[in-house]
């Protein structure tokens, strides 16, 4: 079994333990990995006994000998059957895609019914995160300058694919990442948790009570003034919202480690979501 020689600081390390963990879940399941970037995870899938499937637009970063990686962009779909696979796992990738509701709503096409789509991602809803965004509207207050055409364009080789490969660009909290995975047909299943920031830890210990109660007011708020739905489905929809925004662990993970589980097609959404009609320039 390949291993990260304990290093508790990368998210690869939770990964590696996820998958160990959930060994006997994935055996003998098909399982993207996309973007794949150098294959570790790939490899990982296939010591657990899964049927890793690499994918990256950059395939020539690919160095795992005994899997093959297939080239494949976000923007024209993945080279995929629907409703082909098992589980899909986008590892430090959604904050580099421009279209994130389009990459979720074509993860769901390729994937079962009730299969696993798992996301780690750098954590926005972190305590260090919000205050740097308050501070400078950046990613790392003191030590990164707000997004900017010269750090975040990773890299674009039109030899390879005329397609930009972005920085960080679409950093994304929990809430905004649940919300674009319900309007895309996935449900949260599980979190998982990654490496504790010390200053997070800080700043929860000094600003937890403001923030509960801040939630908490504004939850209590809603479920008052929305008329339009039932109070057990507002009750569900803002607890759901109202928990992630006062859990502690999200407030001070390095990562957001997020399970998914397909719960129906995007064809069939709109049987599903809740909607209200609103006229032009009503708010």
């Amino acid at each position: 079994m390949l291993k990260y020689h304990n290093n508790h600081h990368g998210i690869k390390y939770y990964v590696q333990k996820f998958f160990e963990r959930e060994k006997k879940r994935f055996k003998g399941k098909k399982v993207v990995d996309f973007p794949t970037g150098n294959g570790i995870t790939s490899n990982i899938l296939q010591d657990i006994g899964a049927e890793p499937l690499p994918m990256d637009l950059f395939v020539e970063y690919f160095k795992q000998e005994t899997l093959q990686c297939t080239r494949a962009n976000i923007n024209d779909g993945l080279p995929l059957q629907e409703s082909s696979i098992d589980a899909l796992i986008c590892q430090e990738g959604i904050e580099h895609f421009e279209n994130q509701l389009g990459a979720l709503r074509e993860f769901n096409r390729v994937l079962k019914q009730n299969g696993s789509l798992i996301i780690t991602t750098p954590n926005a809803s972190n305590l260090v995160g919000k205050l740097s965004y308050f501070l400078s509207e950046n990613e790392l207050f003191n030590k990164m300058m707000p997004q900017n055409e010269l750090d975040d364009i990773w890299m674009s080789q039109q030899k390879i694919s005329n397609e930009i490969y972005y920085g960080h660009i679409f950093l994304i909290g929990i809430n905004k990442l649940r919300l674009l995975a319900k309007l895309s047909g996935f449900k949260i299943k599980k979190i998982e948790n990654t490496r504790i920031k010390t200053t997070a830890v800080i700043l929860l210990l000094l600003f937890y009570p403001f923030i509960f109660m801040s939630n908490f007011i504004s939850y209590r708020r809603n479920l008052k003034k929305n008329k339009d739905f039932s109070m057990e489905m507002k009750k569900e929809v803002y607890g759901e919202i109202f928990k992630l925004s006062i859990h502690p662990r999200l407030l001070v993970n390095s990562h957001i480690f997020i399970e998914f589980e397909k719960c129906c097609d995007v064809s069939d959404l709109k049987d599903k979501l809740p909607c209200k009609h609103k006229e032009f320039g009503e708010t």
